[in-house]
């Protein structure tokens, strides 16, 4: 059965790019095929474009600019909605991961599965935020391959040579399921609220497509499934995450092909970088020549102010090689594998990863100029930091879990023993694993989010955790 919206969804903001003091946006809305109403600036119409269609539902996006120097509004509607919009000044970003779970998402009940939206939502009305940043797995899409007979028994159980008929019927069904859960996230009046007055910008991680996907084995995601699943993965995460289709990437995408889907955001005194390690990704490399080559050209790129680097998996991480060689040895572990391949500590991206780290040290070290790494993924808060030499350091902020259940207690005291091996890929640069401020254990099993803040020219961070509150800020 299509899946059907009762009433239109949005507006969701997102900010394509950032010039001459303009903030350049694209509101999403979804309708069930009607048209919807145009936003309206200073008595000034802007039209609604289709950029997808569904069985029974049509996105549009509207493109249009605010002042990225001073606070504005926009109305739609018969509504207005304040944006808060100044870059250059006193300034507060949200960070979120993890917006989801992987089994049974769809069905949770409201109240408790937005819960951290809702406290992000008061946080808003507190102190109005400028952006809100998406640090991955915006979307838990791994329940999307079930129902069809192509998929169903994905990854374990697919055919090896399915008929082109099957395979475009197959490209239907996830379409459309892709479609109602992004459809069904973004309906939630708790995220709905935040979204049409703060505009996003987010970057994708392995559940946006698929647990593991990129570390699962070749026979799996180079199939004829698998790359349907992929293909159909992209073209949402285009249109639901950035309000746009294929050849019409705004301009803070490096790649206008969009063979990768790292992207950029400059001000004078703020970058915000975020390499897409998944589109590029297999068994043996997180990202490919685009990927790098991007990374190379902002290592290279002067910048002022502060650099705020997304990796969806975070690049400060303990030892887990222990970890990883214990699961392959055990056959009733090695369905976890993935899940420690997934992150550049793994063995296989050893290499990879030093060259990361070197490469975000010389950032670091450039005259002026300062970076923080923003991570997700592993659904806990935790900090970490790697010395730089001549007296700086690298912060990791780790924030995952707005939606996503906590794990038990016992998992991030495993996680918390083994920083204490220490990892330092780099000798002359060691990593320390540290607990948030407040808190005694180097990780909390809590939901969360960061609030991430500049007053004075000066940044700090505090997490929001669900039942310890606010953390004292941490200066950066």
């Amino acid at each position: 059965m299509a899946y059907q919206i009762s009433q239109t969804v949005g507006p969701v903001l997102f900010l394509d790019s950032v010039s001459e003091a303009r903030m350049h946006l694209a509101a999403l809305f979804i309708t069930s095929g009607e048209i919807p109403a145009p936003v309206v600036l200073d008595g000034r119409e802007e039209q609604p474009q289709s950029i997808a269609t569904y069985d029974t539902t049509t996105v549009w996006r509207v493109r249009f600019s605010l002042p990225a120097d001073a606070a504005s509004s926009y109305a739609w509607n018969g509504e207005t909605y304040p944006v808060a919009g100044d870059l250059s000044g006193d300034l507060r970003m949200g960070y979120v991961s993890c917006n989801g779970e992987e089994i049974g998402d769809m069905e949770r009940e409201g109240s408790e599965r937005n819960a951290m939206w809702a406290r992000l939502r008061e946080q808003h009305r507190t102190r109005p935020l400028s952006l809100l940043l998406h640090g991955g797995d915006q979307v838990y899409a791994d329940e999307v391959s079930n129902g069809h007979p192509l998929s169903e028994g994905w990854p374990d159980d697919i055919p090896k040579d399915p008929s082109r008929a099957d395979l475009a019927d197959l490209s239907h069904h996830l379409r459309e399921r892709f479609m109602a859960r992004y459809a069904a996230l973004y309906a939630a009046p708790e995220f709905a609220w935040l979204a049409a007055r703060v505009p996003s910008l987010m970057q994708w991680d392995d559940h946006d497509i698929c647990d593991g996907w990129g570390s699962l084995k070749r026979s799996r995601t180079y199939s004829p499934v698998g790359q349907a699943l992929f293909a159909a993965a992209r073209e949402a995460f285009l249109v639901f995450q950035h309000a746009t289709s294929e050849g019409d990437l705004p301009p803070r995408f490096a790649d206008p092909r969009g063979q990768h889907l790292g992207w950029t955001i400059n001000t004078p005194s703020l970058r915000i970088i975020a390499p897409d390690l998944r589109g590029e990704r297999t068994r043996r490399q997180i990202m490919g020549l685009g990927g790098w080559g991007m990374m190379n050209a902002e290592a290279n790129r002067d910048a002022e102010g502060h650099t705020f680097l997304m990796s969806s998996v975070p690049l400060l991480g303990p030892r887990l090689s222990i970890l990883e060689a214990i699961m392959v040895a055990i056959p009733s572990m090695q369905k976890y594998e993935d899940d420690l391949r997934d992150q550049w500590q793994s063995r296989a991206h050893r290499d990879e990863w030093r060259r990361m780290l070197r490469l975000v040290r010389d950032m670091a070290l450039r005259e002026g100029h300062d970076i923080t790494a923003l991570s997700g993924e592993i659904h806990l808060a935790t900090r970490a930091t790697m010395d730089l030499g001549q007296g700086l350091e690298l912060n990791q902020l780790v924030a995952s879990g707005v939606a996503h259940r906590a794990p038990p207690e016992a998992w991030a005291r495993t996680l918390g023993a083994l920083s204490w091996l220490g990892e330092n890929p780099l000798p002359e640069h060691p990593i320390r694993i540290a607990p948030l401020p407040g808190q005694s254990s180097r990780y909390t099993a809590e939901r969360n989010y960061l609030l991430i803040e500049r007053e004075s020219g000066q940044w700090q961070a505090r997490w929001d955790l669900e039942t310890s509150g606010l953390t004292p800020r941490l200066q950066l």
